[in-house]
């Protein structure tokens, strides 16, 4: 392999910080294939867009020629990550672990190579480390160093518990780092710590130093809070492709170039140039829909991006589109309340957000308007509801 300029250029885009750069140039220039590390703990079965600016990142590195340790925290999810935690995070069971690792791996080929991924577990060598190499891994480190950090050093003077086993957890992930001989750890820019954790354990086992780039880490959809399922400003990756569409639709015109600049395929030339149209009076809602395709195109295909654009116009002038997600829902009664069925075809969070879009005259059956906060819809039927307009569901009552 050999190394170019350019390829610093790809790896630099969009990161935020590189440690150290020069050392990275040099295992570039070395002309071998690098291992490059990213470690997901499975605590939630679907990725979403969050997720995949480090993937994005690996991939960039696989078009350079590189190996891909994607790195299943099995292990380390029993543990829970505490990282920008105010209080212990409850472990996962073997069982939540195994699943949710199940769809990471559906899930992350849809932008990775399987031919340059290699999918491991730290159980493997985490469970083989024992009780007494664990000891001699804690022994690597003091309580005062691991209060450097600042989410255990906020809690500490909070007077907030931090269980032992919290502090073990950048040890455990430094070590994955020693186990694989990475070359290079990505993470997100909250887990600083954790990556440079991997970079000292590597010299204390007299194994040549990874280097470590952070990433942003992206914003939800109201472009304050990072983006969390919890928090429900999230675009799954395996969401229909009219919810991804119209949940790119709905970010505001300042929030779509962080979006196009952490998620984008497209060349820095070609964003440029769509950012000089913008400045020039160009409709912004243009660029995008440019994006939005590409993002549908990505997860869905090029024909479901197209539908996708074409029910959102529809929806845009009051329509109802051909292409509606179907949901079943079971009652025990003869009928269920509007706001209960909004809520259980995952239209709303909660039936008192249900209540208000009705107060707001935002809710719609069968095209239309629902004011009456009791009205209820009969077992047997099925219904076209709509919240807004880009909320739709095809609701089946049984």
């Amino acid at each position: 392999m050999t190394f170019s300029n350019n390829d610093l250029t790809i790896i630099k885009r969009g990161i935020d910080e590189l440690l150290i750069e020069q050392e990275l140039v040099e295992k570039l220039k070395s002309g071998k294939v690098l291992r490059i590390k990213a470690g997901f703990d499975p605590t939630a079965p679907d990725l979403h867009l969050g997720h995949t600016v480090l993937l994005n990142k690996l991939r960039q590195f696989q078009q350079l020629g590189h190996h891909i340790l994607f790195l299943i925290g099995d292990f380390t999810g029993m543990i829970g990550d505490p990282t920008g935690k105010s209080a212990t995070r409850p472990p996962l069971t073997v069982e939540q672990v195994k699943e949710n690792a199940k769809s990471y791996e559906e899930q992350v080929f849809k932008i990775l190579n399987p031919d340059q991924t290699e999918v491991v577990f730290n159980s493997k060598w985490l469970n083989e480390l024992g009780a007494a190499g664990m000891l001699k891994l804690a022994a690597t480190h003091t309580v005062a160093r691991m209060l450097e950090r600042d989410d255990f050093n906020k809690r500490y003077k909070a007077n907030q518990p931090i269980a032992i086993h919290e502090f073990l957890y950048p040890l455990l992930q430094g070590y994955d780092s020693v186990a694989l001989k990475a070359d290079v750890e990505l993470g997100g820019t909250d887990q600083k710590f954790n990556l440079l954790m991997g970079r000292e354990l590597q010299k204390h086992f007299g194994i040549s130093q990874q280097c470590v780039i952070t990433m942003p880490l992206l914003e939800g959809l109201d472009g304050i809070n990072k983006m969390s399922k919890s928090l429900g400003n999230y675009i799954g990756v395996s969401e229909p492709a009219n919810t991804i569409f119209s949940k790119l639709m709905s970010i505001s015109d300042e929030l779509m170039w962080r979006y196009i600049e952490l998620l984008s395929f497209e060349s820095i030339e070609t964003i440029s140039k769509w950012r000089n149209e913008v400045n020039d009076g160009g409709n912004p809602r243009n660029v995008k829909v440019a994006f939005a395709k590409e993002i549908v195109t990505r997860f869905h295909s090029s024909q479901a991006a197209d539908q996708a654009f074409e029910d959102f116009q529809l929806r845009s002038k009051g329509g109802i589109p051909e292409d509606l997600p179907e949901v079943v829902i079971h009652i025990e009664g003869e009928s269920i309340g509007i706001a209960q069925l909004l809520k259980l075809a995952d239209l709303v969070s909660s039936t008192s957000e249900a209540f208000r879009a009705i107060e707001g005259a935002g809710v719609k059956l069968d095209g239309d308007r629902v004011s009456d906060k009791t009205l209820t819809i009969l077992r047997g039927s099925t219904v076209v509801a709509q919240i807004g307009k880009r909320k739709f569901a095809r609701v089946i009552i049984n």
